[in-house]
């Protein structure tokens, strides 16, 4: 009975709690945080909102091969808004790109944006087939399954996501629009997510320290890497998708070069904290079970766990930036490229760059890791 009482009022281990707080704080704020962008939509003067198609009219469209152009007219019935309940006739534009052009089918739901004066609707345009309810499903999917699968873990660990991406849509991206230093600015968003994703794990403690010291010794790694050899490959940040667009609606100021170096230490940094984590944790482990161990013991048995997961670790790196460019690889191969001319080419160049400087950081967190775990899970001990 006494054991039992004391587990029911044992003290709560308020290191381990206090990250999700933060967390939980954080994450408030960000939703509450306006980014300063809220007065550029370019709908201000239009009603953005769902549609279902009831039918289609195709015989303005004209097929040229594989291209298609002209125009689609669609018969909708408005589904929200102000016109909710009503009928229009939707156009929908195609430009003869497979890429950005859509076909609607009747039946499908689309959104649209009505141009109005009063309570006339002067024109709708079908800008793409609505996903936004399939997508809250998809996601709500996913968090079921990871609290499911991890329990309380999977929602420390679905805080951390939601964290990361308001981290990036609510600060990043807005501070790079306002021309801040890429750099310093991913720099410190990535200390600051590293430092609250692994006490996620460990609570505020040692085993934190260790982890978030290993992690961003390896990032800072890549970041100088990344900024040597984007220089050294003549790497312009225009490569990046969208980049031009962005530049051409205003924002000639902002350093896309800047930018695809902080893209890079920015893309490799979960690997980074995954692989920190797993060494701080094998090293914690071996300390518990050891307590006489030295710290140059610890260090080298955290240096055998970091060998054994870089040959994946950094397989994995090539895997996520490779996987999106299977087409681009299969239309080298079907005009007969040259491998020297492939490997020279300014856009392949940037992706080895990802790549290559991705797993420097892989391969140096190891001992980096290794030795902050040695040192700061032994010192008890040693004491």
């Amino acid at each position: 009975m006494e054991k039992i009482g004391k587990r029911l009022f044992k003290k709560p281990d308020w290191n381990y709690h206090a990250p999700v707080l933060v967390c939980l704080l954080a994450i408030v704020i960000l939703l509450f945080l306006p980014t300063g962008f809220e007065g550029a939509l370019i709908y201000q003067d239009a009603e953005r909102c769902t549609a279902r198609v009831l039918s289609v009219d195709n015989s303005t469209i004209v097929d040229t091969g594989l291209v298609r152009s002209g125009e689609q007219r669609c018969e909708l019935e408005i589904l929200d808004g102000l016109f909710q309940g009503r009928r229009a006739q939707g156009i929908n534009m195609l430009n003869g790109s497979l890429e950005q052009d859509k076909i609607f089918q009747p039946g499908d739901t689309a959104m649209v944006v009505i141009s109005y004066q009063g309570d006339e609707i002067l024109n709708v345009t079908m800008t793409d087939h609505y996903r936004l309810g399939l997508e809250a499903i998809m996601a709500a999917a996913f968090a079921l399954l990871l609290i499911l699968v991890a329990g309380r873990t999977g929602i420390r660990a679905l805080a951390s996501f939601v964290l990361t991406v308001l981290c990036l849509w609510k600060v990043l991206v807005p501070l790079y629009l306002r021309g801040f230093n890429p750099i310093w600015i991913g720099l410190a968003v990535t200390l600051f997510l590293t430092v609250l994703i692994i006490a996620l794990v460990y609570g505020f403690d040692k085993r934190c320290l260790s982890a978030v010291s290993g992690s961003f010794l390896g990032i800072l790694v890549t970041c100088v890497l990344g900024i040597l050899f984007t220089d050294l490959f003549q790497i312009h940040g225009a490569v990046m998708s969208y980049s031009e667009s962005l530049l051409y609606s205003g924002y000639q100021h902002l350093n896309l070069t800047q930018i695809f170096m902080a893209a890079i230490f920015i893309g490799a940094s979960g690997a980074i904290m995954d692989l920190s984590v797993d060494i701080t944790s094998a090293v914690h482990e071996v300390v518990e079970k050891r307590p006489d161990l030295s710290w140059k013991e610890a260090a080298r048995s955290g240096m055998n766990v970091g060998r054994s997961a870089m040959g994946t670790m950094t397989t994995t790196l090539l895997f996520a930036y490779s996987g999106g460019y299977v087409a681009l690889l299969m239309v080298f191969m079907a005009q007969g490229t040259p491998l020297d001319s492939i490997l020279n080419y300014k856009y392949v160049a940037a992706e080895l760059i990802h790549t290559v400087i991705g797993s420097f950081g892989l391969v140096t967190v190891a001992p980096f890791t290794a030795l902050c775990s040695g040192i700061l899970l032994t010192r008890k001990s040693q004491k």
